[in-house]
């Protein structure tokens, strides 16, 4: 079932990101627990009404690896390779001016509070989609890919969310994902990230977009993890120094 469906009307996904992008938003509150200020909103295009999550660039916390107000950025990055993959994991996500400022505003998720990555590694139903995920983890190199960032909703679809700390030009891999270390990429998942590495190459529109999002090292940067991931045809090991976010859930 796709995001659209969730709000219950079949909608094509051009036509999510839409609402997303001009629907009127209306803040319900802040979401507890988050590192930032993340706020839970209503977005109302016409009669089609959905909730998001908007998180506004000047309630970023200062890090001091990321630059400040990139955050958003990042997330929106994220969503625009994942798409591009043909994967489909991460909620729409774009980038537009709300209540509190410019920011990332991503449809909600309505999930099972039961379910993250550590009670469902082991289902067979879930081992394709969380190997999609480990490799687009590995190419946007994502430094907090923590087990409740994988969420199931109740039609049992996984979906990736808070993918802020990606597309660092240093690596910075940290993941509770490492079942599948060492072994080989799937034919599929290999033919997808040759695929992204051909669109890169030859759709100015996604390559701009990336580099509207991104600046020139990080672009760079992921350009090359995507090449080494395809030459190496396996899925990254762990290296040395913290490869486990926290906390882990």
């Amino acid at each position: 079932m796709s995001a659209a469906e969730e709000i219950g009307v079949a909608l094509a996904p051009e036509r999510v990101l839409h609402l997303l992008t001009y629907g009127e938003i209306e803040v319900e509150g802040l979401i507890p627990w988050s590192s930032n200020a993340t706020l839970l909103v209503t977005v109302r295009d016409g009669e089609l009404t959905t909730l998001a999550v908007y998180k506004p660039q000047g309630g970023e916390r200062p890090l001091w690896d990321f630059r400040y107000g990139t955050l958003g950025l990042r997330e929106v990055a994220a969503h625009l390779v994942c798409e591009a993959l043909g994967w489909d994991l991460i909620p729409p996500t774009i980038l537009r001016r709300g209540p509190h400022g410019l920011g990332s505003v991503q449809f909600f998720v309505n999930a099972r509070e039961d379910a993250h990555f550590f009670t469902i590694q082991d289902a067979p139903a879930y081992q394709e989609d969380l190997q999609r995920l480990a490799a687009f983890d590995a190419i946007a190199n994502n430094a907090d890919r923590k087990s409740g960032h994988c969420l199931v909703d109740f039609q049992g679809r996984l979906w990736a969310i808070d993918n802020a700390l990606t597309f660092h030009a240093e690596p910075k891999l940290r993941t509770v994902i490492w079942l599948f270390a060492g072994q080989p990429l799937p034919d599929g998942i290999l033919a997808d990230l040759q695929a992204l590495r051909d669109a890169l190459a030859e759709d100015p529109q996604l390559d701009g977009a990336l580099n509207r999002l991104l600046d020139v090292k990080e672009v760079s940067a992921f350009q090359r993890r995507l090449e080494q991931l395809i030459e190496a045809g396996r899925f990254p090991e762990p290296g040395e120094g913290r490869v486990l976010p926290w906390p882990l859930v």
